[in-house]
């Protein structure tokens, strides 16, 4: 095995050519990631056996939980098209809220979504209403779909009972009810330095049209009159309401959590609203058994190249972290004589930075750092957990799954998407450790 600081180096060489492959030898996105991912591998010094078998596990998981999730949200999102109601929802908003003021509308409605359920859940929900208000406003995509990405993100990796947050909270021995109302305090100017300041900003220099295939799907129609607006909202909110349903009975130690653990599940949530739209939206609206299950169908074609490449991000992802590359990184930052809410950021950012889960980054960085933060006098455990979750949502490139969802949804290519979502991710997580480090002189 190359010693710690080698390894580093190959690891910053293995993301160096995963860019070069794709921006420069124009290979595919996925080809690249399982080249950087052998290569990263046999390099620290894994033999060929451990190499596959960390490949074949980080794309596993990768894909255990978005592949459903895509899956059952790109059937919803679908029906919603088709019928006409992300057509028609986009047109009630922009009438309520007035072109200048929608945007804020998504965010505020991406904020809410997002703080119960996971970034990927709440993007495939409400992207669709990003491309129809982007059509119907004329606006780049960006306008739209980089504050709701922003909102969403930002609550996942900010907010408790998310599992990083939450997790994280328990080893630096955080009050978890603080821990939510910092969170999500935290979240907002955050989420609005990020996703309007920024978002709006790259928005007027970087025009993105909507997407050939959401265009097409936009296009399509069942030749009637669109849903009403409360039928299309209580299709959106439903999964929404069945995950937040679960969650509260969770922390209330409700005697219903079992049953509601399992309809409140994002599995069975998405499952439930993907038959009532097929319902609602298709069998209701006149269409026979064979036309809902063709649109169904339709809906999953899709996807099958942007699971590919975010397999390849979660196996480029668990090579990292077997080769031991970004633990070491993690260790060597703790022994330097700083603030501990600099290292709990620092530390957090590198592990997001190396391995690409926001989830792993944070939980990994607060496991090192708890032991040597906690106690510290001054410093609030529920300040450093803010601190490190700041930097847990920095850093988001190639080898994150996000990035892949957020290109492929948005119809970017990965130059723009470096300088979109990417750049996005670092402003919200200045704005946070900043805001941090100023409440923590205050004090």
């Amino acid at each position: 095995m190359p010693s710690g600081n080698v390894s580093i180096l190959f690891t910053l060489g293995a993301i160096g050519l995963v860019l070069f492959l794709i921006l420069y030898a124009r290979l595919h996105a996925f080809l690249a990631l399982m080249i950087a991912s052998l290569a990263l591998g046999l390099s620290c010094g894994m033999g060929p056996a451990k190499v596959l078998k960390s490949i074949q596990a980080g794309f596993g998981d990768a894909l255990g939980f978005i592949a459903v999730v895509l899956a059952l949200g790109a059937m919803i999102g679908r029906f919603l098209e088709v019928s006409g109601g992300g057509r028609a929802l986009a047109d009630w908003l922009l009438e309520r809220a007035g072109p200048e003021r929608a945007v804020w509308a998504v965010l505020i409605s991406a904020f809410l979504v997002g703080l119960p359920i996971f970034f990927e859940v709440g993007f495939i929900i409400l992207v669709p209403l990003a491309w129809s208000l982007a059509r119907e406003s004329k606006k780049s995509l960006l306008y739209f779909g980089l504050p709701i990405a922003c909102a969403l993100t930002v609550t996942h990796s900010m907010v408790p009972p998310h599992p990083a947050p939450a997790a994280a909270a328990q080893l630096l021995g955080a009050d978890l009810g603080r821990a939510i109302l910092q969170g999500a305090a935290l979240s907002i100017p955050m989420m609005i330095a990020g996703g309007i300041v920024y978002g709006l900003w790259i928005s007027k220099r970087m025009f993105i049209a909507v997407p050939a295939h959401a265009e097409r799907e936009m296009k399509a129609g069942d030749g009637q009159p669109p849903p009403s607006v409360g039928l299309v909202l209580l299709m959106l909110v439903l999964p929404v309401l069945l995950i937040v349903t679960a969650t509260v009975a969770d922390m209330t130690n409700s005697p219903a959590r079992s049953v509601t653990a399992l309809f409140g599940h994002p599995f069975t949530a998405l499952l439930i609203t993907a038959l009532l739209c097929m319902y609602v939206f298709g069998i209701r609206r006149g269409l026979d058994r064979n036309a809902v299950t063709r649109m169904a169908t339709d809906a999953l074609l899709p996807i099958g190249t942007l699971l590919a490449i975010m397999g390849g991000g979660g196996a480029f992802k668990q090579v990292i972290v077997d080769s031991g590359v970004g633990t070491y990184a993690g260790k060597m930052l703790v022994t330097s004589h700083v603030s501990p809410l600099v290292l709990a950021y620092v530390v957090a950012a590198v592990m997001r930075g190396a391995q690409g889960s926001a989830t792993v980054a944070i939980i990994t960085a607060a496991g090192i750092v708890a032991p040597l933060v906690k106690g510290i006098p001054g410093y609030s455990p529920e300040m450093i957990l803010m601190a490190l979750c700041c930097g847990g949502t920095a850093l988001s490139h190639v080898n994150d799954a996000g990035f892949w969802l957020v290109k492929e949804s948005l119809g970017m290519s990965v130059p723009q998407t470096l300088r979109t979502w990417t750049a996005m991710k670092m402003v919200t997580s200045v704005t946070g450790i900043a805001i941090v480090l100023l409440i923590q002189s205050l004090i």
